[in-house]
């Protein structure tokens, strides 16, 4: 090929840069490196050379290997061939990955110029929810790794995916804005209201019954029901009384996996309840014309009601530094606590020797702090706090602190909540679209050299 410059790249080039869904199908971002191609060329007389790598082509400040293409165009090829999915001819096919490999440089240099960074035990727990998705501990499947060859490849692919989604979702996002107007339409819409309903997972289980029953039949069926019911009830868990009646002779017990689903998505006998039901709350016998049914609630997911726990929370903060190491650290947080009980302002000595930048100026306060929101080392003690009673001092892993709980209550968040799901879904409507338009401006701004 001749030397491109991308900056004066033809429209039939940049047409087939936004070919978002070829690229993506062919691996534009999730594909797995399976190692480097060598290649040999029959040198003249009885001299031969061994080609391990080259280039083919530069990218701004860095390059695209002959190796990182082959391994592409065979990962690519092995993925068609166990989907059964046809390929473009080869010469489109080596285009289309060479550019897409193209876009993977150029994303990366953006990421080291901009520190996004991925340590090990961060890509290590991307690797065991791997391992759990093929049923296997983490050593199992760092074992199968190993014994394949492709344990390090694997780690550095992860690192590079993990490292191009938050780029991405970093740069793309930036350039979306949703206006306040455009919230309310959504809400207002037929698939805004589909959106925001919640959704339920069910538990299940039915006593069948059949025509020709006699009624004491079907009768002692009821019975059996209402007794799983209130075992139910008195507080066992669902499955396993499910699972201990499939196995006992008594009657067949069948069930349906509903997986998480919206009300209208489930059967219309069941529909009203759910909607009425708490999590955990259980219903039954519900008699149909095929047995008699009960159902648990199992968990709730979304919807536009957010009834949320919140405190309000002053602290002080003290960390250990050059001139004060831990155990002096200790001591001058329990001196603090000591100088409160007896009397001194907590706002005046917070102002004054808190290292809590976000809090010092307010005196040490956190303002109301949502359930959940809190670090768990100290949610642990701040849950256990009677309002108006000051914290021992304890250790988290910013410093140490003495915490008082200054009011509690139940906040009804669901507007903000409603709007905030909203204006996700619209961003995400709009994400893969303002993704493309910047890989194309990313493109043509960089220089692009391909080597023949």
């Amino acid at each position: 090929m001749n030397s491109v410059n991308a900056k004066s790249a033809t429209i039939s080039e940049r047409n087939k840069l936004t070919k978002a869904g070829f690229l993506r199908s062919i691996g534009l971002y999730l594909c797995l490196g399976m190692g480097f191609a060598l290649a040999t060329a029959i040198m003249p007389a009885t001299a031969q050379r061994v080609l391990l790598d080259k280039i083919v082509a530069l990218v701004d400040e860095g390059v695209v290997l002959q190796s990182e293409l082959e391994s592409r165009l065979l990962e690519i090829r092995q993925n068609a061939a166990r989907a059964d999915r046809p390929l473009p001819e080869e010469e489109v096919f080596r285009k289309e990955v060479l550019d897409a490999l193209v876009l993977e440089n150029l994303q990366m240099q953006f990421a080291e110029r901009v520190s996004i960074r991925f340590t090990d035990d961060e890509v290590n727990r991307v690797l065991v929810s791997m391992a759990e998705n093929n049923n296997l501990t983490f050593d199992e499947y760092l074992a199968a790794l190993n014994e394949a060859g492709v344990y390090l490849q694997t780690r550095e692919q992860v690192r590079k995916q993990m490292t191009l989604q938050e780029l991405q979702r970093g740069m793309v996002n930036r350039r979306i804005q949703i206006t306040e107007q455009e919230i309310d339409n959504f809400l207002n819409s037929e698939t805004g209201r589909e959106v925001m309903a919640p959704d339920y997972l069910v538990e299940h289980l039915l006593i069948p019954t059949g025509s020709e029953e006699t009624p004491a039949v079907k009768q002692s069926k009821l019975k059996y029901a209402a007794d799983l019911f209130a075992r139910i009830k008195e507080g066992d868990n669902f499955n396993a009384v499910k699972a201990a009646a499939q196995q006992s002779e008594s009657f067949q017990i069948l069930s349906t996996d509903f997986g998480w689903r919206k009300a209208e998505q489930l059967p219309t006998l069941f529909r009203e309840l759910v909607e009425g039901m708490a999590i955990g709350d259980v219903e039954g016998p519900i008699e149909a014309g095929n047995g008699f049914h009960l159902i648990q609630l199992a968990n709730k997911a979304g919807g536009t009601e957010q009834m949320v726990k919140q405190s309000n929370i002053r602290h002080i903060m003290l960390t250990p530094n050059e001139i004060r190491d831990e155990q002096q650290t200790e001591r001058a947080i329990r001196d603090l606590r000591e100088q409160i009980i007896n009397g001194a302002d907590f706002a005046a000595l917070a102002r004054q020797n808190s290292d809590d930048d976000s809090t010092v100026v307010a005196g040490g306060d956190m303002d109301w702090i949502n359930e959940g929101r809190l670090p768990p080392d100290m949610a642990a003690v701040i849950d256990s706090l009677e309002i108006g009673v000051l914290s021992e001092p304890f250790r988290s892993q910013t410093g140490w602190h003495i915490a008082e709980v200054l009011e509690r209550r139940v906040s009804d968040l669901s507007t903000i909540y409603i709007r905030n799901q909203a204006e996700n879904a619209l961003r995400n409507r709009k994400f893969d679209l303002e993704l493309q338009n910047w890989l194309i401006e990313i493109r043509e701004e960089a220089f692009v050299e391909f080597i023949d």
